[in-house]
């Protein structure tokens, strides 16, 4: 298994053939609390993820066995002055959108808390698996400020802008069982199997075209909100850059030669 360390907190793992990545917040004694220092180290990871041809699905997991991760370092955030806050604003950004900008399908695995900045980083993956202890919820405002990592965006895109206002507005934190009724969460799997089930999904997806699979989630993401006719536009744009590919012309042999697909990649 090859272990590549960012910073003191994240570690990005790729096991087997390397086309799932496993990209892993490592900071157990605060909760996997989300501090400047591991703001830089997850933007850092994300930014090599998304130059590796190679990697075909990343999944995000932790390793507290509490805790996805409880959010921002509010501890830091206490000793900020408003200058020094202006200035970490671009840093923490720069976090969950580079695991919302990751070009390839990505999943969370959920358990225990995954609160504020932490369950933002789950919404920012295109597929949340979470276990039976999990607990979700935004509970910016009980503290003066709001979901800053995409929560006020992402949490509408998933539920509808009634049910984020309801649970943003209120701050309550969310069960596993009512986050999967909701659709919170997507997978809802017994304690202990978040990181496995997620991993074996990955593992899934990861049997399919690397090419295919980056335009799917490039025309899901861009055609999102759009009309029909705009996002018709969008996909047909998607479809040309797969169609002509190695990609293409290889699943299409294997599939009339009755194989498995060996993916050029390109």
């Amino acid at each position: 298994m090859g272990e590549e360390r960012f910073g003191e907190f994240v570690v990005v793992r790729r096991a087997g053939d390397g086309h799932v990545a496993e990209l892993v917040l490592d900071r157990p004694k605060a909760m996997n609390a989300v501090s400047s220092a591991m703001a830089r180290s997850i933007a850092g990871a994300c930014a090599a993820l998304s130059r590796d041809p190679g990697v075909r699905v990343t999944v995000l997991t932790s390793t507290h066995e509490r805790a996805f991760c409880v959010g921002a370092d509010l501890k830091e955030r206490n000793a900020l002055s408003d200058a020094d806050l202006l200035k970490q604003r671009p840093v923490a950004r720069a976090a969950y959108g580079g695991v919302l900008d990751l070009p390839m399908p990505t999943i969370a695995a959920v358990h225990g808390f995954a609160l504020g900045g932490g369950f933002e980083l789950a919404l920012s993956c295109d597929v949340i698996v979470a276990d039976r202890s999990a607990v979700v919820g935004l509970p910016e405002v009980s503290v003066g400020v709001i979901p800053g990592g995409g929560g006020t965006q992402l949490l509408p895109r998933r539920v509808g802008t009634a049910r984020a206002a309801e649970l943003i507005f209120t701050a309550r934190r969310l069960d596993a069982a009512e986050a999967a009724d909701l659709g919170l969460v997507d997978q809802l799997v017994d304690v202990g199997r978040d990181r496995d089930e997620a991993l074996a999904l990955a593992a899934r997806m990861a049997a399919n075209s690397p090419v295919g699979l980056r335009a799917a989630k490039r025309a899901l993401r861009l055609g999102h909100g759009l009309d029909l006719p705009s996002g018709l536009e969008i996909e047909d744009a998607a479809w040309r850059t797969v169609a002509f590919s190695g990609d293409r012309a290889e699943g299409v042999a294997a599939f009339n030669e009755k194989r498995e697909p060996r993916w050029p990649g390109e």
